[in-house]
C-alpha cells in the first residue's frame, strides 16, 4: 500500500522520545513539560464527586455553562475585559486542540502564517495540513526578543495570520507592553488575524505585569486567544483548555471543534469551574509558586558548568552547555540522559533552521527533591 504523506517530515515528537529515553534509562525527567507533584486535593475530590454524581456523558459542545462563565470572570479579573461566555468562550480538549482548530478555521491553501522560532511544535504541522505556508522568524539568545521591523518586512500579500506565544515556550521570554502594541499595530495595518498562545499566562515572574491579547481591544477583536487548565492546575493529563475569540471567529472555530473532539471531559469541566469560583488563590498564586522553583533550581545549579539564560515566565529554564561539550544539542541530550541520568530537550528541534548554539531546555515544574537530585547530577559534569 502506497500513499503520499501529508506530513512527510514529521515523526514522533522529541518530547515523547526524550520521555521514553528517560524511562528506559531511569533518568530524572526534566524534559517534557509536566509537573511531578500532585494536583490540589480539592480539585481531585471535586472530579470524583461529579463523576460519582453521574456527570459522565457528553458535555455541551462549547463547554458547560458554569465553566465558560468562570472563564469570562477570570478574564475580567486578570485583564479587565468583558467577554460573552455564550458567544466568545469555547472549552477544548487541551490547548493543542484549540490551536489546531483556530489554525484550521482561518488558514486556506496558499495563505502564509508568521511564526517565531523557537516555536511550539504543533504550529507548523497544523498550518501545513490546511495548505498554508509557515514563515519562520528566528529569535536569538540570550533574550529572544521580537524585532517588529523584521516582522513587518516578512508580511506579504499572502500573509493571513500571525501566531504569538507569551510567556514563551521554550525561552521563558515575556512580551512587554510595547510588544503587544507593536503586534496590534501590525495586525491592524495589514488586516491580519492573530492566534495568541497564552497557556503559561499566569506564570510571569519578578513583579512584571501579566499581559495578554485580552488587554488590547483592537487586537482581541481579530484574535483567537488560547489557554490551558492543564498548566494552571497541574493536570496536563486532563487535556482541558479553552479558546476566546469574537463571535464571528467563534462561530467558525466551533464548526471545526465539533468534528474534532465535539466535547471535552465532562466531570473535569465541573471540577475546574468549582476551583475557579472557590479557590482563586490557586491561579493568583501561580507566579510566586513557580518563581520560587525557578530561583531554587538556579541556585542548585550555581556551581555547575551550565550557563542559565534569562527566564521571565513559564516553567522552563534554558541552559547553555558550551563549557561542557561540543556535541550538538540532540546528541548532548541523549548523552546526558544515558550517562548522567537527567533528561532535557534540545532547543534545535524548535527551529526550522537551528542556530549554531548549544542550548537545552529543562522543566522546573518538579518537586524540590526531584530538582535537587537532578542538580546534583548536573553539577558533577
Amino acid at each position: 500500500m502506497t500513499f503520499k504523506s501529508k506530513l512527510p517530515a514529521v515523526g514522533t515528537t522529541i518530547f515523547s522520545q526524550m520521555s521514553q529515553l528517560a524511562t528506559e534509562q531511569q533518568a530524572i525527567n526534566l524534559s517534557q513539560g509536566f509537573p511531578d507533584f500532585p494536583a490540589s486535593p480539592k480539585l481531585v475530590s471535586a472530579l470524583a464527586q461529579y463523576s460519582a454524581q453521574g456527570l459522565n456523558q457528553y458535555a455541551p459542545m462549547p463547554g458547560i455553562a458554569p465553566l465558560r462563565e468562570q472563564i469570562a470572570a477570570l478574564i475580567q479579573r486578570c485583564y479587565r475585559r468583558s467577554v460573552c461566555a455564550q458567544q466568545e468562550v469555547t472549552v477544548t480538549s487541551g490547548a493543542t486542540e484549540a490551536l489546531f482548530v483556530a489554525i484550521s478555521a482561518i488558514v486556506s491553501p496558499g495563505d502564509e502564517v508568521i511564526i517565531f522560532d523557537p516555536a511550539y511544535d504543533s504550529y507548523a504541522p497544523a498550518i501545513a495540513l490546511n495548505g498554508g505556508k509557515a514563515v519562520h522568524i528566528a529569535l536569538t539568545a540570550p533574550d529572544y526578543r521580537v524585532n517588529w521591523l523584521q516582522v513587518a518586512d516578512a508580511v506579504t500579500a499572502r500573509t493571513k495570520l500571525i501566531i504569538v506565544n507569551s510567556p514563551h515556550n521554550p525561552s521563558g521570554m515575556v512580551f512587554s507592553q510595547q510588544d503587544w502594541l507593536a503586534l496590534q499595530q501590525l495586525v491592524l495595518a495589514h488586516n491580519l488575524f492573530c492566534i495568541s498562545d497564552e497557556v503559561y499566562e499566569h506564570m510571569v515572574f519578578d513583579g512584571a505585569a501579566q499581559l495578554s491579547a485580552n488587554g488590547f481591544s483592537e487586537l482581541a477583536a481579530r484574535s483567537f486567544i488560547v489557554s490551558s487548565f492543564g498548566k494552571t492546575f497541574h493536570v496536563t493529563g486532563w487535556k482541558l483548555g479553552y479558546c476566546v475569540a469574537p463571535p464571528a471567529l467563534t462561530v467558525e472555530f466551533r464548526k471545526i471543534h465539533q468534528y474534532v473532539t465535539f466535547a471535552s471531559f465532562t466531570p473535569a469541566q465541573y471540577a475546574i469551574a468549582d476551583m475557579l469560583a472557590q479557590q482563586r488563590q490557586q491561579v493568583s498564586g501561580l507566579a510566586a509558586f513557580y518563581q520560587q522553583k525557578r530561583d531554587s533550581f538556579a541556585m542548585l545549579l550555581a556551581n555547575s558548568r551550565f550557563n542559565l539564560l534569562p527566564c521571565q515566565g513559564t516553567y522552563f529554564q534554558l541552559a547553555d552547555y558550551s563549557a561542557i561539550s561540543e556535541l550538538d544539542d540532540v546528541s548532548f541530550c541523549r548523552w546526558l540522559a544515558t550517562e548522567h541520568k537527567v533528561a532535557a530537550i534540545p532547543l534545535s528541534v524548535f527551529y526550522q533552521t537551528p542556530p549554531q548554539s548549544r542550548i537545552i531546555r529543562f522543566c522546573f515544574a518538579k518537586q524540590h527533591d526531584t530538582l535537587q537530585a537532578a542538580a546534583e547530577a548536573l553539577c558533577q559534569i
